[in-house]
């Protein structure tokens, strides 16, 4: 009987996910933005730990972000998601968080690395790969790859979201916003691209909150209470 007790903890042990195991693995359907997986299930994963300039707001490297994310995961791929004990496992918007992980390559390390992201650790905290992180953006900071060489705004803060600044001259203050190339109408004071150029989108993927809607509001995001303000809170 005495053997007992040693027995059952050695098997509840065995059964126990290990910290930082991967959660599962999927296959890449889309890649939203630098940051961002859509899966085949439908699923969402926000890259955890890093951060990317925002598609839609002209910000410097936000297009090629993107294409560095989809060079590492492009649809098709089989990746393999990590989530890690010391963060949150999913975000307000519902969507994992987590490392992925193709073949051998961590793609938020490797995304650093290549300077398409930066290091963020919301809210100061720091997971299980923060080191190899903040070393990884060190070293892309003083080889100016990727986005440190590309945009001389960019703004090293490592528990800041990225600041990248705009892509080329702003846009002249006088100037609606509605008015600028690939801005849709329907959202006067931001510029978000149209329903025609980059399909369905919802509020985890802009930055603008609590903005003017008009109708039509092709991209849904004044769709909860129709007060004329979209992705509120």
């Amino acid at each position: 009987m005495r053997l007992l007790a040693p027995l059952v903890i050695c098997l509840v042990a065995l059964a126990a996910p290990a910290a930082g195991s991967a959660a599962d693995g999927g296959v890449v359907a889309s890649v939203t933005d630098g940051d961002t997986l859509r899966l085949t299930d439908g699923r969402r994963v926000r890259l955890v730990q890093v951060d990317t300039p925002e598609l839609g707001g002209g910000e410097c490297y936000s297009r090629a972000a993107r294409t560095q994310l989809l060079a590492l995961a492009r649809p098709g791929t089989q990746v393999r998601l990590t989530t890690d004990p010391r963060l949150d496992r999913v975000d307000r918007y519902g969507r994992l968080l987590a490392y992925v992980t193709v073949g051998s390559t961590n793609v938020n390390v490797e995304l650093v690395r290549r300077g398409a992201a930066t290091v963020y650790f919301y809210r100061g905290e720091r997971g299980v790969h923060a080191g190899r992180l903040l070393a990884a953006g060190q070293a892309a900071r003083s080889a100016r790859r990727g986005l440190w060489g590309a945009c001389p705004r960019a703004v090293w803060n490592p528990e800041r979201a990225a600041v990248t600044g705009l892509s080329g001259p702003p846009a002249k203050p006088t100037a609606p916003a509605s008015l600028a190339g690939g801005c849709d109408p329907s959202y006067p004071d931001v510029c978000i691209p149209p329903y025609a150029s980059v399909g369905d989108l919802d509020c985890a993927d802009v930055p603008h909150r609590s903005f003017r809607v008009l109708p039509p509001d092709p991209h849904g995001f004044d769709g909860r209470d129709d007060d004329g303000l979209g992705c509120e809170g």
